[in-house]
């Protein structure tokens, strides 16, 4: 492993210093079982480097874990999923190590439960404030 930081749990795993029950793996990237599953087959999918949030992570790497999210999904068996990835505290991340759960969905109660009155907060738009918006996200793509 190139980049990783011993004390991060998924660094550890990837090492084989902390077993997993290994799903898939490639060159890049390992998917393994999560151990406090939501749903029946829900797996992690990690970068073999170290990158806390998506940003930090080399483009080979996410180039590589997109593909093995796929195969991930359909190795669920599950017709419908959630991919979920999450940065930074404020969005939820729990391990600082950039990681996508694939959560197979086969009911109302299983796997990730949103209401989308509740979880979903949409706010009405208007087209000028969008047209701004647009604007500030394109002058910052490098």
């Amino acid at each position: 492993m190139t980049h990783s930081d011993d004390k991060c749990i998924f660094c550890l795993i990837v090492k084989e210093t902390i077993p997993s029950l290994k799903v898939y793996e490639t060159e890049h990237s390992l998917a393994f079982l999560d151990i406090n599953p939501v749903s029946d087959g829900h797996t992690l999918v990690i970068p073999k480097y170290h990158a806390v949030t998506i940003t930090d992570l080399p483009d080979e790497y996410l180039a590589d874990i997109g593909p093995v999210v796929k195969k991930i999904a359909i190795a669920t068996g599950a017709t419908a999923y959630n991919v979920l990835q999450n940065n930074g505290k404020l969005a939820f991340q729990h391990v600082d190590h950039v990681h996508f759960h694939v959560i197979p969905k086969t009911n109302d109660k299983d796997g990730l439960v949103l209401d989308v009155n509740t979880s979903w907060p949409q706010q009405k738009a208007k087209k000028e404030d969008l047209e701004v918006i647009l604007e500030k996200m394109k002058a910052r793509i490098a």
